[in-house]
């Protein structure tokens, strides 16, 4: 039972690692025909309630009020901020340098989980791996970096440095504060509660006078809703519950490879051999970092046993 359990959980985070690559893009199109708070609203919202009542038809129970709390606390560290702040990022931030801030994720999820008390230590092959990563994607947007530094950049990349800690703290809480709910309900309810706060602010700023709802802003809202929301999320809250956070947060560095594959296959971008060698740098570091991790674990399991 344990190794289809693995099986299912390392399927999950190849979910994220594939499809979080495409979901730049749509983003990107999104804000340029959406105001940012009410654009990522309806799409939590909506992922979050078709969600909730697919399982619920499914036998899946309700969380119960005890709970919501611990589903509120991760719903809005990890959306309603994090994914906010991203959206609001993008409407000014090209996406080379979007990609190498969020590429960063790793580094703040290996050193904030090392502090804890009951978390795995970091190790010479985890910090091996995520220089390895981190140094391919700055390979692959080296040349898109050349932008010129406004307020509005500034902003936006501390908009992006802000949701990338508030991503870290929301998964760091969701593995070690766990509770009863399974992990797709969990996930659903966190969207539904993150999506009526965004909505909320939304209105409260007044976003509903500039909401106009165009042909691309309709298809880059529905993609997010069942593929960046529904398939991706899901898979992310279902693959932190059950692997090591340091390798499930490499997948914000094979994202960006995805990105780049996806440009060629559709627009006929090129691929350069930097492309391939960071590329290969990049799951090189990914590969390094499981083996890092998977030592890591054996070591605290072992510490663990021996101290009781």
């Amino acid at each position: 039972m344990k190794e289809k359990y693995s099986f299912r959980a390392y399927l999950a985070w190849i979910t994220i690692c594939m499809v979080w690559g495409t979901t730049y893009l749509a983003i990107r199109i999104g804000v340029a025909e959406l105001p940012p708070m009410l654009f990522a609203g309806f799409r939590w919202l909506v992922a979050g309630l078709l969600m909730t009542i697919l399982l619920n038809l499914r036998g899946y129970t309700l969380p119960r009020l005890n709970e919501l709390k611990h589903l509120a606390i991760v719903g809005i560290l990890l959306i309603g901020v994090a994914n906010g702040l991203v959206v609001v990022a993008e409407q000014w931030l090209p996406s080379g340098l979007t990609a190498l801030i969020l590429s960063s994720l790793p580094f703040w999820v290996v050193g904030l989980e090392s502090l804890l008390p009951k978390g795995p230590k970091i190790n010479w092959l985890i910090l091996t791996g995520l220089f390895l990563g981190t140094a391919g994607v700055i390979l692959i947007f080296a040349k898109d970096l050349n932008v010129t530094v406004e307020f509005n950049t500034l902003l936006g990349a501390v908009c992006l440095l802000g949701g990338v800690v508030s991503w870290s703290v929301g998964s760091l809480y969701w593995k070690y504060k766990p509770t009863n709910v399974r992990p797709l309900m969990g996930a659903a309810v966190q969207m539904l509660i993150a999506g009526i706060l965004q909505t909320l602010l939304g209105f409260i700023l007044g976003e509903q006078n500039s909401f106009i709802l165009t042909q691309n802003g309709f298809l880059a809202l529905g993609y997010l809703i069942l593929f960046g929301s529904i398939l991706g999320y899901a898979s992310y809250i279902y693959s932190i519950t059950n692997l090591p956070l340091s390798l499930v947060s490499t997948y914000a560095y094979v994202n960006p490879i995805i990105a780049l594959i996806l440009g060629w296959y559709f627009l006929n971008e090129p691929l350069t051999m930097t492309v391939f060698i960071a590329a290969g740098l990049i799951l090189i570091g990914v590969a390094v970092v499981k083996r890092g991790s998977t030592l890591a674990v054996r070591k605290l399991n072992v510490t663990t046993t021996q101290s009781s």
